[in-house]
């Protein structure tokens, strides 16, 4: 692998990095049109030590390129909406044709029944499926179905899991030391300004792997809650592991209350496995939700689940609409890439690609004895800078991670031809098209990193 760089020594706090002036001047010219100059709160800061996002111009495989012509292994993989990989030929071609006949009418078209069928196969609790265009839209499905197979209204979630950034559930995302509250009985907190008290006041926050607290908080709202959800890998917390058994405690509580088991699937979806987190932790929810993967870098979401649930949504009790759900387009992509990834062999490449840099990270982390740990599966980790180098198990555990550490390790990664996500409490996305080379280019590039670290 070889990756071309041009140096911008100027920020005196780090050492020398990619030359990204263009960058630069691009964003100086989007925030004259662009409220911050992005379109998403997640974009400001992708260039390190540098006060401006990093503009990329192209990708191929698992490398792209950014306006000032630097190559990176691509790690960040549009937070994991790649995992085929940048203008994957086959996906290139399929779209082609859809982009020669139309790309969407607003009507029923094939392609949305046959990636149905395809979810079908793949999804354990995929009894009936409706589609969306992004995350967010598809958690408001699930929630919504949930709330009218129950007439209740109130929603279970765990501090720090992030469900999408719309009222609904964009309540205790990242509360700070300050605002979390009593641990049992966690503050729940809107994520933004504009967030209506009543949205708050429907969601319940409960501490994430303790069994107790779950009981006493269910407990405490009987006959109030309509499901509880979660991310089964947190992947917005530094991608935390549930404890073995906590998921499984999870189904057998709902099951005893007759509350709805949302998996928040958006991240680890069809990633880890032909059928992602409920296959890989053999735990089954009555509702999934889905994006990221699905669409192998186009727009589309769906939530999926029990016959009885989604029953409501089909007999249009439950309302559920959008213009685009199911367009040709972004269908015919979704089933290239979940054609893809059913099979095992593809989805076991990407994890053991994963695994061999996770190891990579532990030796390394070893050999300059700089404590940290490394957590998650292959396909989807994140390296967090704990004091002793112990594993999160909670949101608040993420509160005292070194986050000036990671900054450092992220920027030398850069230095060397690396893109991962700039924020420590994200993850590493992998996608189909690592090679071997680029694997080991990344290897190197993480021992050379943590030598610098401090």
């Amino acid at each position: 692998m070889t990756t071309q760089h041009t140096f911008d020594a100027t920020d005196p706090g780090m050492p020398a990095g990619p030359r990204t002036g263009t960058s630069r001047a691009l964003f100086e010219r989007a925030n004259k049109s662009l409220a911050g100059g992005v379109s998403s709160s997640s974009r400001i800061t992708s260039t390190g030590p540098h006060p401006y996002p990093l503009y990329i111009e192209r990708g191929a495989g698992a490398h792209i390129w950014d306006a000032d012509g630097n190559e990176y292994v691509d790690f960040l993989i549009s937070y994991g909406s790649a995992v085929l990989g940048h203008a994957d030929p086959a996906l290139a071609r399929v779209l082609g044709g859809v982009l020669a006949t139309g790309t969407m009418f607003g009507t029923c078209n094939l392609p949305e029944i046959e990636l149905a069928e395809q979810i079908q196969k793949m999804v354990p609790c995929a009894d009936l499926v409706r589609y969306a265009n992004s995350g967010s839209e598809a958690i408001q499905g699930a929630v919504r179905a949930a709330r009218g197979f129950t007439g209740r209204s109130r929603i279970l979630k765990f501090e720090g899991h992030y469900h999408g950034w719309t009222d609904v559930l964009a309540i205790s995302n990242r509360p700070t030391a300050a605002e979390v509250g009593p641990y049992d009985a966690p503050s729940a907190l809107p994520h933004s300004p504009g967030i209506p008290a009543g949205v708050v006041d429907d969601v319940v926050v409960c501490p994430w792997n303790d069994p107790a607290a779950l009981r006493a908080v269910l407990d405490a709202h009987r006959d109030e809650i309509a499901a509880v959800i979660c991310e089964p890998i947190v992947a917005n917390n530094a991608c935390t592991m549930p404890d073995p058994g906590f998921l499984e405690t999870l189904r057998e509580e709902c099951t005893r209350r007759g509350l709805v088991l949302v998996f928040d699937e958006v991240c680890t979806g069809f990633r880890t496995g032909p059928g992602g987190a409920q296959s890989l932790f053999g735990v089954v929810p009555d509702l999934a939700v889905y994006s990221k993967a699905l669409g192998g870098g186009l727009p589309i979401a769906a939530f999926a689940g029990r016959a009885d649930i989604m029953g409501e949504v089909a007999a249009n009790r439950v309302k559920h609409g959008g213009t685009y759900n199911g367009s040709p387009l972004c269908a015919t992509a979704a089933l290239a890439a979940l054609t893809r990834l059913a099979d095992p062999a593809v989805t076991e490449r990407i994890d053991s690609a994963g695994r061999r840099i996770m190891e990579a990270v532990r030796r390394a982390a070893h050999d300059h004895r700089v404590p940290c740990a490394v957590q998650g599966v292959g396909a989807m980790f994140q390296v967090v800078f704990t004091a002793d180098g112990s594993p999160t198990r909670q949101y608040r555990d993420t509160l005292a991670l070194d986050q000036r550490r990671y900054d450092a390790f992220r920027h030398a990664l850069l230095v060397r031809g690396i893109h991962v996500n700039a924020y420590g409490l994200a993850c590493w996305f992998v996608s189909a098209a690592v090679t071997d080379e680029d694997v080991e280019a990344t290897c190197a590039a993480i021992d050379e990193a943590f030598a610098t670290i401090r």
